[in-house]
Parts: C-alpha cells; sequence; structure tokens
C-alpha cells in the first residue's frame, strides 16, 4: 500500500480509523477531494440548542438573579404568586445550564470528528475554530462560545472566505467576546450619550482573522474599522423581539471611513460590511491565510513554492477555501513522505481515539484528557487561539501528560497494537517502532508504546 494512503488519513484527516487506509490506497488525493464535495452543513446536530436558544435561557437566568436579590426568602412574587424561595432554587437549577450547554456542544463536536467519514473536513474546521478563536470565560462565554463554529464557521468553510469573516463578526459569540456591543461612535446619538468606542474586535479581525500583524495597517486603520462596525451588537430577547445580531443604528458613527487608503461612503451597517469584504480581497489577507493552512496542514515552516500555489489560487478566486485546499492537496510539496507536524493536544486524542476504533466516547472522558494536556475545547484565553506549531505542545511535562493518559487509556481496554499499527499505517513504521511494540510485555505497555511512537505523535 502506497505511503500517500497513510499521508491522507493522518495529515489531511484526523487520523485512520479502522478500514480508512483501504478506501484511500486507490486514489489518495480523490478520495480527500471527494470529501471536499460533502455538504458542510450536515456536519452538526440540528437538535442541540442554537445560541437564539441559548441567549434567551441567559437573559432568563440574569432576570432571575436580579429578581433573587430583590426579595426575601418566603416572600411571594406578585407577577407569578411563587415564593422567593422557589425562585432561588429555579435560579440555582439554571446556573447550571451554562456548563451543562458548553459540555453538550463541546462533545458532540469531538465525538463527530472521532467517528466522521469525512475527517479532512473537521480538521478544515477545527482549523478556522481556532483561527477565530474565542474563550468560554463567564457563564455566557461558557454557553455561546461553542456556537460559533457551528452555526458561523462549518457553514461556510468551503465557501469564500469573506462570507466566512462576515457570519463570525456578526455571530453573538464573537460580538460579545470582543465587547462590540459597547461600541458606539463618538458622533453617534449614543455616543453623545457618553458611550464610548471600543476598538477589540476591529484590531483582532485585522491582527489575526485578516491581514495579519504585519499586514500594512497603521492604528489609524484600526480605528476606522471600529467606527465602521459601530452598532454591531446582538438583540437582547427580552426586551427585543429579534434574535442574534442586532444592528443599532443609533449607536454607529456617522459618515465615510477611509480603510487601507480606500474610502467607504457608505452608511449604516453595509459600511461595515463593504469594509469587511475588501479587507478580506487583500493580498496581505491571502498571504496570511495561506501561510496558517500550509503550516496547519504540512509543515511548521511550510516552503515558499507550496505558499505562491495557495497565493495564486486565493487571489485568482477571491478566497475561495475549496479551491484553495483543492490546490493544497494537489501540491506535491504537500505530500512529503517525512511526517514534520506535532500533533496538537486535541490531534492527539482524536486520532487515539479513532486509531482504537472508538465509536461511544464519554464526554467526561474527552474533556479530561484534554484538560489535562492543555487544550480544553474553547480555552486559549486569548483571540490569537491555541499553538499550531510543536514548540507549544512538546515540553517534557506535556510529554509526560501524553504518556499518562495514554497508558490510562491502554490499561482500560484490551487493544491489539500490531492490528492498530497496520491500520493506521500499513508497513509504513520503522523497524525500532514496531519491535519496540511488538516486544512488549504487555498489551497495556503495546499500546502505549504505539501511540507515544513518533510515526503517530505526528502526521
Amino acid at each position: 500500500m502506497s505511503i500517500n494512503a497513510v499521508i491522507a488519513a493522518n495529515r489531511f484527516g484526523l487520523g485512520a480509523k479502522p478500514g480508512e487506509l483501504a478506501n484511500a490506497a486507490p486514489h489518495p488525493k480523490n478520495w480527500l477531494i471527494d470529501q471536499l464535495h460533502h455538504p458542510s452543513t450536515a456536519l452538526f446536530d440540528d437538535d442541540l440548542p442554537h445560541s437564539d436558544e441559548i441567549s434567551e435561557k441567559l437573559s432568563q437566568l440574569r432576570l432571575l438573579k436580579k429578581q433573587a436579590k430583590m426579595l426575601p426568602v418566603n416572600t411571594p412574587l406578585m407577577t407569578d404568586s411563587k415564593s422567593a424561595e422557589e425562585l432561588v432554587n429555579k435560579m440555582k437549577s439554571m446556573k447550571k445550564y451554562p456548563r451543562d450547554t458548553y459540555r453538550k456542544l463541546s462533545a458532540e463536536s469531538l465525538k463527530r470528528s472521532i467517528n466522521s467519514e469525512y475527517s479532512l473536513q473537521w480538521r478544515l474546521l477545527d482549523f478556522f475554530s481556532n483561527h477565530f478563536s474565542v474563550t468560554a470565560k463567564g457563564p455566557v462565554m461558557t454557553a455561546l462560545s461553542p456556537t460559533l463554529e457551528r452555526e458561523a464557521i462549518a457553514p461556510n468553510i468551503l465557501g469564500k472566505f469573506s462570507d466566512l469573516l462576515m457570519a463570525v463578526c456578526k455571530h453573538p459569540a464573537m460580538i460579545l467576546y470582543l465587547n462590540n456591543e459597547r461600541s458606539f461612535g463618538p458622533n453617534s446619538k449614543i455616543g453623545k450619550r457618553g458611550k464610548g468606542l471600543n476598538e477589540n474586535l476591529a484590531r483582532e479581525i485585522m491582527e489575526l482573522h485578516t491581514l495579519g500583524v504585519d499586514g500594512g495597517y497603521t492604528q489609524t486603520d484600526v480605528t476606522e474599522l471600529a467606527k465602521g462596525i459601530t452598532g454591531w451588537s446582538v438583540a437582547n430577547p427580552i426586551r427585543e423581539t429579534d434574535r442574534g445580531f442586532k444592528y443599532r443604528p443609533h449607536g454607529h458613527e456617522p459618515w465615510a471611513r477611509t480603510l487601507l487608503g480606500k474610502t467607504f461612503k457608505s452608511s449604516g451597517v453595509e459600511q461595515g460590511e463593504q469594509m469587511l469584504k475588501y479587507i478580506a480581497y487583500h493580498p496581505s489577507t491571502a498571504q496570511y491565510i495561506c501561510l496558517k493552512l500550509a503550516r496547519h496542514f504540512v509543515d511548521d515552516n511550510p516552503p515558499d513554492s507550496l505558499l505562491k500555489k495557495l497565493n495564486v489560487t486565493w487571489n485568482k478566486t477571491q478566497g475561495d477555501i475549496k479551491a484553495v485546499m483543492l490546490t493544497l492537496i494537489n501540491a506535491d510539496e504537500a505530500w512529503n513522505k517525512i511526517s514534520t507536524k506535532f500533533k496538537t493536544p486535541r490531534e492527539f486524542i482524536v486520532s487515539t481515539m479513532r486509531a482504537a476504533g472508538l465509536k461511544k466516547v464519554k464526554t467526561k472522558q474527552l474533556l479530561y484528557a484534554l484538560s489535562e494536556l492543555g487544550q480544553r475545547p474553547f480555552s486559549a484565553g486569548s483571540p490569537a487561539g491555541f499553538s499550531d506549531i510543536q514548540q507549544g505542545w512538546n515540553g517534557s511535562s506535556a510529554l509526560m501528560a501524553r504518556i499518562d493518559l495514554s497508558a490510562q487509556f491502554a490499561s482500560k481496554r484490551s487493544m491489539n497494537a500490531e492490528k492498530m499499527i497496520k491500520q493506521s499505517f500499513n508497513t509504513h513504521v520503522s523497524d525500532l517502532t514496531y519491535n519496540s511494540v511488538m516486544r512488549a510485555e504487555s498489551r497495556q505497555q503495546a499500546s502505549t508504546l504505539f501511540f507515544m511512537s513518533p510515526e503517530f505523535q505526528r502526521r
């Protein structure tokens, strides 16, 4: 079996499941390309709560907290005759909602990636979810963070980058995470009442989401973009009939804006939309995103020839992500037989479950493992997201944590390490790895050695 099937399943995918190498073997590139034609909108379970429902629940929780503070115990509420004690009990019950929602949504993403037949799409989703990183801190963001990748990113990962950027910047999770609901133009009606401009979202859009820190923009450009998206907010489900993104015209800074030398005369929400499209199409954005994609899929230091190919496609198609991915798949540079990418904790855990052929995994087990390895979902603590290069994950303590988790995992299951080698790499492992695994003193030790082998730790 050609090594290209191994590369397709492990470098481009999330690790080979039982039987997957055989499916990829006849035409590894076509096997990957076929995955790009699978509808991305079918990635998630629609029965789980949407951000609109979550926002409404969170608003109810805030209202309950306010009512509970105002009423002494056993004092009936005038509105519905419930006692304050009952109100407090209901509030305590609802306090679990953000954490429970976070666990359900985060775990579903992990479990579906473990079981998916289209792991290339899940890898791409993980990439952009980390690229547009939000952190689950506090009740609101704890519940809302996982909805960003489900509602804004997943439906757009195979379309135009400008559409993806627009969906992300209008999603409640991103707006609230970077405080744009508090951003008002100094000369707007609301701004004249003392409400100020907040540049958080605009700065991160330019520095992290599009142009990159060396993308040629200035502080003036940040301020201009911040003014262009003033009024971009989130509806209050208790006070308003709207849900999700809410444009507040009385908070928008009037007049034309100039961004990177281009003037935008339009007003209202369209002004910010046009500004975002402009920077999405900018050459610096092409260079920055193509570098990150090549770094994620191929090498921490990808070759210039590969970057050039990706940039040409990006500029030719105005940031068509599927077209760029097709160029990446067809590029000879992406198929280097030497695996150089060190797996992140998430990649390691997901590929471990796939190699073991597990279909049902406990939520508690998954989140515990990722917490121990330092990559609990939506906990980067920064809009920059988690590290995507080796230096971020190969420290001595981090490696010891992987060894401990591998040993724990192997101790609870009777796995055939030789079978896992064959279904994950066929014959493409070193003699040292194969002999070490086969000469192990126990099945547990053999599985642990396999999971910690150089071949399994890299992709």
